[in-house]
């Protein structure tokens, strides 16, 4: 396991550091010092190291979130749970530009892009609605729609943010979700 965990860690270094698409599994094994054949013995390719890093990650996103959802008794309250999960990944350094560049990657790869599209990677149209739909006043507009409207916000602004827009802010996002999931379930 420590040569798993030192290739792992060489991998997030580099990821972060320049990205996903100019990394290579050469510098992310010279990196940790082992042979190339050693990466092999855990991942079958660089989008499978990626898509376990994402995993990781998101699962530490969630997993800070499990509390607050559990106490939250009303649209808004999970709203702002949903909010806070999305500001964790803006706020985790260079992590929301590489998850960015991925999904654009998995894009033209149908195997990565299945892949990628199931909900523990991301905040998928299906966990969205199972957070929101114990609360929904009016479950008229569909739940998972929903989610695909707030992960289509999200991922809209992380592509404002990285060509260096600074029409809006997180403060903008965060009121655009309240406003559109309030508005939505009300109406």
């Amino acid at each position: 396991m420590e040569t798993h965990d030192e290739l792992r860690a060489s991998a997030v270094y580099y990821f972060g550091e320049k990205g996903f698409n100019t990394t290579t599994i050469s510098e992310i094994t010279e990196h940790a010092g082992y042979a190339k054949g050693n990466f092999y013995r855990y991942w079958k390719s660089k989008d499978d190291l990626f898509l376990s890093i994402m995993e990781e990650k998101y699962r530490l996103y969630r997993s800070r979130r499990v509390d607050s959802l559990n106490q939250a008794s009303s649209m808004d309250d999970v709203i702002e749970v949903i909010i806070d999960f999305l500001d964790q990944i803006l706020d985790d350094g260079k992590w929301a530009r590489v998850f960015l560049e991925f999904t654009i990657h998995a894009a033209g790869n149908d195997e990565v892009r299945q892949e990628l599209n199931k909900g523990f990677y991301r905040l998928s149209s299906d966990l969205f609605a199972d957070i929101v739909e114990p609360h929904r006043e009016n479950p008229a507009f569909p739940s998972k729609k929903l989610g695909a409207i707030v992960t289509a916000l999200f991922e809209g602004y992380l592509i404002q943010i990285l060509l260096g827009s600074t029409g809006i802010d997180k403060e903008d996002l965060r009121q655009a979700i309240r406003t559109l999931v309030l508005h939505i379930d009300k109406s």
